[in-house]
């Protein structure tokens, strides 16, 4: 598995996300007001919004261009039921770092 270290869990606001380029790949990483942390896909497939933009709470992120839905932890669009976006899995380190596993995603 392959597992990547993008910076310090606390160079993201709670309650805000961040893009990060992973091999080639823009993934958006949420801080979630429990302290817990998703990444999904950065980009909206509707019409290409900046995830990572949108309004997170703890179960789903808004796309800021046209309000698709995505839910956190599956990827899955639950407002229009529209194509996903690839979820992965993400955690915090022991060093409070963001690790961020490639190949551990949930939903592709």
């Amino acid at each position: 598995m392959t597992d990547v270290s993008l910076g310090p869990v606390d160079e993201i606001p709670v309650g805000e996300g961040r893009t990060f380029v992973v091999e080639h790949r823009q993934i958006a990483v949420f801080r979630l007001r429990d302290g817990s942390l998703r990444a999904l896909d950065a980009v909206c497939p509707h019409r290409g919004g900046p995830l990572a933009d949108g309004l997170a709470d703890g179960r789903v992120v808004i796309c800021p261009l046209h309000g698709r839905t995505y839910d956190l932890k599956t990827g899955c669009e639950v407002s229009e039921g529209d194509a996903p976006v690839t979820a992965y899995d993400v955690r915090a380190g022991d060093d409070g770092t963001i690790r961020l596993s490639i190949d551990g995603r949930v939903h592709a």
